[in-house]
């Protein structure tokens, strides 16, 4: 079993900065691609970015030019640097990831979300 761990959310006023953390933990597995998606009231969750094993990134396109996600493979965690926050950024942050275990069988696992709220 995979465990992921959010941290760094919080309270920001707009046009601040927040880093998000994601760790990974368990055994038995390796992660491929990592991703943070976000859920605002009422709304469908959705892909902020999103980063494969070999660094290669995609974002949405309300975040480009404003957040960067990185990872550091040797700790499997996952970050997302937020800049120039928005109060249409607020929402829960969730981080995910695809875990490769024995015979290359992929599961996908999710954390349990922080919360971002940025105010005007």
């Amino acid at each position: 079993q995979v465990q992921l761990v959010e941290s760094g959310g919080g309270l920001v006023q707009s046009g601040g900065s927040l880093r998000l953390s994601c760790a990974a933990s368990g055994s038995g597995f390796s992660i491929d691609d990592m991703a943070w998606y976000r859920q605002a009231p009422g709304k469908q969750r959705e892909l902020v970015a999103g980063i494969s094993n070999g660094g290669s990134t995609n974002y949405a396109d309300s975040v480009k030019g404003r957040f960067t996600i990185s990872r550091d493979n040797a700790k499997n965690m996952v970050y997302l640097q937020m800049n120039s926050l928005k109060p249409e950024d607020t929402a829960v942050y969730y981080c995910k990831a695809i875990a490769v275990r024995t015979l290359g069988y992929r599961y996908q696992y999710w954390g349990q979300g922080t919360q971002v709220t940025v105010s005007s």
